[in-house]
């Protein structure tokens, strides 16, 4: 699927940011997984889950303990 919508110039937004804020929300409302949201992106999951606090997004339990793993598997 692909989304066109209209932004207004004086937004001053780039593709980029709006994409980032659409996936964080979905994130947000429990929609997709932060390793599909940071798949999407082309970014690491650390990475995303850093794009979270930028949008002072609460990290999900599971996630959590997900990302401890990594952590130490890195």
């Amino acid at each position: 699927m692909k989304v066109i919508m209209e932004i207004p110039d004086e937004l001053k937004l780039k593709e980029e940011e709006i994409k980032i804020a659409a996936l964080v929300k979905l994130y947000e409302l429990g929609k997709i997984s932060s390793g599909k949201a940071s798949k999407l992106l082309g970014i690491s999951r650390i990475e995303f889950l850093d794009l979270l606090g930028k949008y002072k997004v609460q990290i999900e339990p599971d996630t959590k303990e997900e990302l401890l793993k990594d952590i130490e598997n890195a």
